[in-house]
């Protein structure tokens, strides 16, 4: 506790202190990117030090002059009324009216957003399993929404307002009917945001969602991220085995002010499990270096048999959150989702539950004099917390900073950074093991004997990642990429150590509005030998559990030294219905797990409206795998998954205030 209250009275400064750390790293050349001609385009970038003494740069360079340029606010329309997200086609997008302050930063330009930044109000998460990510994500796609950071999620309730409102204009002189459904769609997501006529948003308080899940597997599963693979990803770490399993659960909003409260329990049910052997479990604990001993005779990161039946209730997440000056102050259990993909995350994604943390977010885009001339505006987030199911050594603690940038409205740069360090049996979580980890930028220093002193800076993983709307294609294709790597820098400082997740969005079709496409590839075996036997990315030596949380893998659900891929073909009856088809491929090599293993997927996805306040989230899964060190045999195992989930979205109550 001690350790606790002493990080949090240095977070402030750290926080600040990391942009200086991370300095270095923006003087990575990036290549010029040439931008669309047009009115809606932007000239070729100048070079940034011509830019940085140009006197008149808004207004001699048209990209500086449409993404810096302060807009009036946007006139107050008639208030939507407070509902969820409607059935079927949209109503058109109207303005939305949000109230504004002078901020204490008298430079912060939020960019085409006049009260962004400005905004005095707190808001909570909006979870990244939510219904408003891929609408986001489709949205920024389709060539608009240019002051989000799709590489850094949650947003909150009013930072997508202010997107929102950013972009309205630009959607409405478009006339991109798909486009603007999407808008209006959010919009009355966030209907219980908007005040009435003359009055500020006051108190906002309700029962956000109410939602069940039932779900049948027939067929043996896979539940082990950390080696043989997850038949069920990106979830939590929900409980799962063959039979029937549940989730039943609610989420809570709260905001008055500046301070938000959001909630979300749940009960979670799933049959008992034949789990791995004792041989098996003594030779994947062999392979990780953990002694099959004492405690570590059950580990979270191996799924020994036999497995009790789960009967529990479950926080997913408790936030306590102040606004302060465009940041999210908060504490207790939030989502993160750290990079452009879809299918996952390298750094951090939703695939382990969450960690109890104290959290500084940037929420609204900052506009920093000189520097954001140059590389636009800064997005940061910065988390620390306790890790849990770690026995060897046993509780560490992670910190995690990322600083995103965006240097044209197309563009999105971020560098995060990781670390896993401390815990009993190695080094005591102190304020001096927190900084020497924090501020630790040389690669894995030579001498070995470091690593298991008090000086250890912990299990060090760092990422990169960048989105690109191409030119002339900005309205239809997005090109991203995530990395990491262990124990580097960064991992353009070492690519052939890097592991990485590259993608394309295809947000339309000419002629075939409503059809999108995504595929991505992934790798985490990497060309060098260092990473034989499993023993590199998202390992380490010392915190030999390695990069996970209650046994789960935080980042990428690929696993270690794991090569494989997905592909998503979608068509949107609406805004917020789709059908979708998801193909999935992965393979772990032999070298790694004695005989490889190799799984492929093949889903079916409906999400449709049966009421205008109803959700349903049906979908169908086969599931193929072979992985003879846990079933011996060249034989396929098989396995179907067939899920109803029903989602009950309550209108939210609120208060409005007199805006005087």
């Amino acid at each position: 506790m001690q350790g606790l209250v002493s990080l949090v009275k240095v977070s402030l400064i750290v926080c600040v202190r990391s942009i200086a750390c991370w300095g270095s790293l923006i003087l990575i050349p990036v290549v010029a990117l040439a931008q669309d001609s047009g009115p809606k385009g932007y000239g070729a970038l100048e070079p940034a030090i011509l830019r940085a003494a140009n006197e008149h740069v808004n207004a001699t360079n048209p990209f500086v002059h449409a993404f810096w340029q302060e807009q009036k606010p946007i006139p107050a329309a008639v208030p939507l009324q407070a509902q969820p997200v409607p059935k079927g086609d949209a109503p058109k997008g109207v303005p939305i009216p949000v109230g504004s302050s002078k901020s204490i930063f008298d430079y912060e330009k939020p960019s085409e957003d006049a009260v962004g930044a400005a905004d005095p109000l707190g808001s909570t998460y909006i979870p990244v399993d939510s219904i408003v990510y891929p609408m986001v994500l489709r949205l920024y796609s389709m060539g608009y929404l240019n002051t989000a950071f799709i590489n850094m999620r949650p947003y909150t309730r009013r930072s997508l307002l202010h997107m929102l409102n950013a972009t309205h204009d630009a959607i409405m002189a478009d006339g991109n009917e798909e486009a603007e459904g999407i808008l209006a769609s959010l919009q009355t997501y966030l209907s219980a945001e908007l005040p009435a006529l003359g009055k500020a948003r006051g108190t906002v308080y309700g029962i956000d969602t109410v939602y069940t899940r039932f779900m049948g597997i027939h067929g043996q599963t896979l539940r082990d991220s950390y080696h043989l693979g997850q038949t069920v990803a990106n979830d939590y770490g929900r409980p799962y085995q063959p039979g029937f399993n549940n989730i039943t659960g609610f989420s809570t909003t709260s905001e008055m002010g500046m301070f938000s409260l959001y909630v979300r329990g749940e009960y979670q049910h799933s049959p008992s499990g034949s789990g791995y052997s004792q041989a098996l479990t003594s030779q994947l604990s062999a392979l990780d270096g953990v002694p099959y001993s004492g405690y570590n005779l059950r580990q979270a990161t191996i799924p020994t048999g036999p497995i009790a039946a789960t009967n529990t209730f479950a926080l997913q997440e408790a936030t306590l959150s102040a606004h302060i000056w465009g940041h999210e102050i908060s504490g207790g259990k939030s989502d993160a989702w750290e990079g452009p993909a879809a299918g996952g995350a390298m750094s951090w994604s939703n695939n382990a539950q969450n960690i109890y943390s104290f959290r500084i977010n940037r929420v609204d885009p900052l506009h920093i004099p000189f520097l954001s001339d140059l590389v636009g505006p800064f997005r940061y987030d910065f988390f620390v917390g306790s890790l849990k199911g770690h026995t060897d050594p046993n509780s560490p603690w992670i910190h995690s900073e990322e600083f995103s940038f965006a240097p044209t409205p197309n563009v999105r740069i971020a560098f995060q950074r990781s670390i896993i360090w401390g815990g009993e049996g190695h080094e005591p979580v102190t304020i001096h093991s927190f900084l020497k980890s924090f501020f630790s930028l040389t690669d894995t220093a030579p001498d070995p004997a470091l690593k298991t002193s008090r000086n250890d800076p912990g299990a060090r993983y760092s990422d990169f990642n960048f989105s690109w709307r191409l030119p002339y294609l900005r309205h239809y294709v997005t090109l991203y990429t995530d990395s990491i790597a262990h124990d580097d820098v960064s991992p353009p400082s070492a690519p052939r150590r890097a592991a990485y997740r590259p993608g394309v969005y295809i947000s339309q079709f000419p002629r075939l509005p409503k059809l999108d496409f995504r595929v991505e590839a992934v790798s985490t075996d990497t060309s060098t030998l260092r990473s034989l036997g499993g023993q590199f990315n998202y390992f380490e030596a010392i915190q030999v559990q390695g990069y996970t949380n209650k046994g789960f893998i935080m980042g990428d659900w690929i696993g270690r030294e794991a090569k494989g891929g997905q592909a998503w073909l979608t068509y949107h009856l609406s805004p917020n219905e789709w059908i979708q088809i998801e193909y999935l491929n992965k393979k772990t090599p032999k070298d790694f797990i004695p005989g490889g293993t190799t799984q492929n997927e093949f889903s079916v996805d409906v999400v449709k409206r049966l009421r205008k306040n109803v959700e349903l989230n049906a979908w169908l899964q086969y599931e193929g795998w072979k992985a003879p060190i846990y079933i011996p045999g060249n034989g396929l195992n098989k396995n179907a998954t067939v899920a109803f989930q029903f989602t009950w979205f309550p209108v939210l109550q609120h208060r409005s205030m007199s805006n005087r």
